[in-house]
């Protein structure tokens, strides 16, 4: 069995724009310890990461802990929603989960980030064979993971979750076949 515990991040600092760099808010660093609680008896093989400072921080303390590095991969990173920042995500997100294929003119559609998201879920499953994996992630790659496997997962599942974080969401897998998914309010 290889279970795959995806880490939405903890509480990001939107005050910065840029979507790599945006850290976590002092909330979203006292919440990492959330984080490390939750994994201490979970057995964890290794770590891996979106690319983007704030998953990568709410699982540091984990990883220090484990004295294990994390990998970064970058198609595991967030979706793109534009080069410029746009003021009404809700409607945005809404279009997006009532077309997969819509998108801003320099954003990506969540069928793009749900197929280099499931690309690299299906190299790690390959690589890592009966581990236990954690992943920093973001809750709209997940949520394209999730509607992947169970495409009754719409945009009104993705509301509910689209504030909790940190989010811990774990995927057994025996061989690549999906056995269960699971979600955690940490």
């Amino acid at each position: 069995m290889t279970n795959i515990y995806f880490v939405r991040h903890a509480e990001p600092d939107f005050n910065v724009k840029c979507d790599r760099t945006r850290p976590l808010t002092k909330k979203g660093e006292q919440d990492t310890a959330k984080v490390l609680e939750f994994f201490k008896d979970k057995n964890i093989d290794l770590l891996l990461s979106s690319p983007y400072k704030r998953a990568i921080d709410t699982i540091k303390p984990f990883a220090n802990y484990l004295k294990k590095d994390i990998e970064l991969i970058e198609d595991f990173r967030e979706r793109k929603i534009d080069s410029c920042w746009i003021d009404d995500f809700e409607k945005f997100s809404i279009n997006q989960w009532k077309d997969f294929d819509y998108k801003l003119s320099d954003g990506e559609s969540l069928k793009e980030v749900q197929t280099r998201n499931i690309k690299e879920l299906n190299n790690v499953l390959n690589k890592y064979s009966n581990k236990n994996i954690i992943i920093g992630s973001h809750g709209t790659a997940i949520s394209t993971i999730i509607n992947f496997y169970d495409n009754s997962f719409n945009y009104e599942n993705f509301k509910k979750i689209r504030n909790i974080m940190p989010l811990v969401v774990k995927f057994s897998f025996n061989d690549k076949n999906l056995k269960s998914i699971e979600f955690y309010n940490i």
